[in-house]
């Protein structure tokens, strides 16, 4: 065999072994995800953590029980507010001792009070990479550093300390594209006992003299999973309400129509995601009064939120991604007329090209009250109640979901 020829062989070789190693180290970190996220809905923990964002820092403390198949969870700020959070099932009671007000509501039986973590799947696998690292030494224990990055702007990426004994995420971070930390979670201290009482779910504050707002929601039609048709409950059954052009690896996961505090009508709730990150977008049933634009755009720390109107209806949509992402998505928002109405189909939602100035960002003037999903859970915002009506606070950490 001639030098050249053997030199191209070995070439290929190793250029094989590359794309081997590569993809060893991709499954190797979502294995870790996936034993990361069955950890966090399976195991009983208590744990003391640092939560950092916009250059302040909260100590809070995570109580979370699995037993018998129920999840009961406690959060509780230690900043000196009093404020907590506790889920029972799919209720949840927030404990606000600073306007003496407790709100309850009823939220999915899978959602949190901990950080929103990614929970890879293979529809994400076109928008991030995954890559696992050497491992590091952490609150003394050995864990495995993964980070999930991006492919474009339209989405944030993570980096992961996992540890290796019991797959607990000890410190996660959510980075913009540039990978910088725009969040910050830290364990100080974590434990998982065998067995947490019934008292460890107790608030630590009475309530005596507080008020108890209640939040039941109407019945919503069903949700359409993976789904970007199908008509939604309104006025007259006037048309379907769609994303005609959705950034890169988005689709549609969610759509009901439900009642929400302070709409006069019922509110379109759709839901669009990647994967891991995911937008919702409301659309209010009654119109706006005419003239009124109600365009703005808001960030706070990694939660983005933008509102406008379209076709005369309010349409807010919110997420932890980059603000351009809601942007995009809530503007190409429209209404589809049925076909025998419209006398044609309903037009599919087009990827758009990760091409997307910088937004320009400013308050969010009379939001509707929609809950969002985003960071911790638990916050007035997330209890479907307008986020300024109880101020600003330690656990305020979103726009409004």
């Amino acid at each position: 065999m001639r030098p050249d020829s053997r030199a191209a062989v070995i070439w290929a070789v190793l250029a094989t072994g590359a794309g081997f190693a590569g993809r060893a180290f991709a499954d190797d970190a979502q294995e870790w995800l996936e034993r990361m996220n069955t950890a966090l809905m399976t195991r009983s923990y208590v744990g003391d953590f640092f939560h950092v964002q916009d250059g302040r820092v909260e100590a809070l403390r995570i109580i979370h029980r699995v037993e018998r198949g129920e999840v009961r969870e406690r959060l509780v700020s230690l900043d000196g507010s009093g404020r907590e959070f506790i889920r029972t099932g799919s209720e949840l009671a927030c404990y606000l001792p600073d306007k003496k007000t407790v709100l309850v509501e009823q939220r999915p039986a899978g959602d949190s009070l901990f950080a929103n973590l990614p929970a890879f799947d293979h529809g994400a696998a076109g928008s991030y990479e995954l890559q696992s690292h050497e491992r590091a030494r952490l609150m003394g224990r050995d864990t495995r550093v993964i980070t999930v990055t991006p492919h474009d702007e339209f989405r944030y990426g993570y980096r992961l300390w996992i540890d290796e004994s019991t797959a607990m995420p000890l410190k996660t971070q959510l980075c913009d594209e540039h990978g910088n930390v725009i969040e910050q979670v830290v364990f100080a201290h974590i434990t998982l006992p065998e067995r947490i009482p019934d008292s460890d779910f107790l608030p630590g504050i009475s309530t005596h003299g507080f008020r108890w707002l209640r939040h039941e929601p109407k019945p919503a039609t069903a949700a359409v999973p993976n789904s970007v048709s199908g008509p939604v409950a309104g006025p007259e059954n006037a048309g379907t309400w769609e994303a005609l052009r959705l950034p890169p690896g988005f689709r549609m996961t969610t759509r009901t129509s439900q009642p929400m505090p302070g709409s006069a009508g019922p509110v379109t709730h759709l839901v669009f995601s990647d994967g891991i990150a995911s937008v919702s977008v409301f659309v209010e049933s009654s119109a706006v009064p005419e003239g009124a634009s109600g365009e703005a755009l808001s960030r706070v720390g990694s939660s983005s939120a933008y509102s406008t109107v379209v076709e005369g209806h309010q349409v807010t949509a919110v997420g932890e991604v980059p603000p351009e992402t809601v942007r995009y998505i809530a503007s190409s928002v429209q209404q589809q007329m049925p076909a025998g109405l419209a006398g044609g189909p309903t037009m599919a939602p087009t990827p758009i090209a990760p091409t997307a100035p910088e937004p320009t960002t400013v308050a969010l003037p009379g939001a509707p009250p929609y809950p969002a999903r985003a960071g911790f859970a638990g916050d007035p915002g997330s209890l479907g109640v307008p986020p300024g009506q109880f101020g600003p606070g330690p656990l305020s950490l979103n726009p409004g979901r």
